[in-house]
Parts: structure tokens; sequence; C-alpha cells
């Protein structure tokens, strides 16, 4: 373990960054972040594409539309830590063959199968009808790779941004 100042905890270091260790608070600050960084990137993307939409669980209001952003950017997460390797690896002769282009296509695919799980934990849990309304819903592959696109971009500022502001 990294030795930190007297008084600060050990996840912060004495410069202030958020420490990258192994220990759990660690690896919990690194996935509030994350998550953070992906709900904001999901944001920019509904505002920007009309064809990609999010109704907020439970209501219309300003709560309930932050906390189903940072929930989507939670799930969005969840699904790039986990399934998102395991395409990349059986897809590397097409990143070689596209020289990385099919990423796009993964990362829009990855956003629908957000899509397809957020409307699998919707506020209705039994739905006769089949999916519910409640959650992400893209129109076709095609915006999903453009709000993939516009996510990455948001990403990337919103990162640059955090570390400006010394948060890593």
């Amino acid at each position: 373990m990294r030795e930190a100042a007297t008084w600060v905890p050990e996840f912060w270091d004495s410069s202030g960054l958020i420490y990258r260790g192994t220990d759990r608070i660690g690896f919990m600050l690194r996935f509030l972040v994350t998550s953070l960084v992906n709900a904001v990137g999901l944001f920019v993307a509904t505002q920007l594409i009309p064809q990609v939409n999010v109704v907020p669980y439970g209501g219309a209001g300003i709560w309930e539309t932050i906390g189903t952003f940072l929930l989507l950017g939670g799930l969005f997460g969840i699904v790039n830590a986990v399934v998102s390797p395991v395409i990349k690896v059986l897809a590397a002769p097409l990143y070689i063959i596209t020289f990385g282009l099919i990423a796009f296509v993964i990362n829009g695919a990855m956003l629908l199968l957000v899509s397809w799980l957020s409307r699998q934990i919707g506020v209705d849990v039994i739905s006769i009808e089949g999916f519910t309304e409640e959650g992400l819903t893209i129109a076709s592959l095609g915006w999903a790779i453009l709000a993939a696109i516009v996510m990455a971009l948001a990403s990337f500022v919103t990162r640059f941004v955090l570390r400006i502001l010394k948060i890593k």
C-alpha cells in the first residue's frame, strides 16, 4: 500500500487525487466517477439525438431524471466492464481488418444492450404487453452508433474537465 498523509484517508493521496489502488473504496469512487461520466454522456446524447429518449423512472421530476441517468450510467459502466471485453476479444480480427472502426458498432451494440436491460429493470416489473416504456429506447443500430459517438465525445470532455479539477 502507498503511504498517505497523516490525517488523509488511504484512498486519497497527498495531492488530493483519487488513489488508484486495489482497495474497495478507491474502486467504488472510480465506479461512481465513471457512472457520472457515462450519465453526462448519455444526457448529451439524448439532447442532441431526437431518436434517443430517456423516460425517467418514477416520474418527470428533476431528481427522478438525475437518478435515471445515474442508474443508466452505472448500467452502461457494468456492461462495458463485463460484456465489452469479451466481445472485443472475439472481434479482434475485425478490429484489424477495419482499423478499429468496428469499435463504433460494438459501442452502439453495447448501448442497445443497455437499452434492453433498462427495460428489464423498469418500474413495472411484470408487464403483460411486453417491454415497459420506462428506460432508454433507441430506434436503430445506426442511431445507437451515433449516440455512442456522442457519448464518447461527451465523456472525453467530461474526463478532461475532471482532470483539470484534479478528480480522476
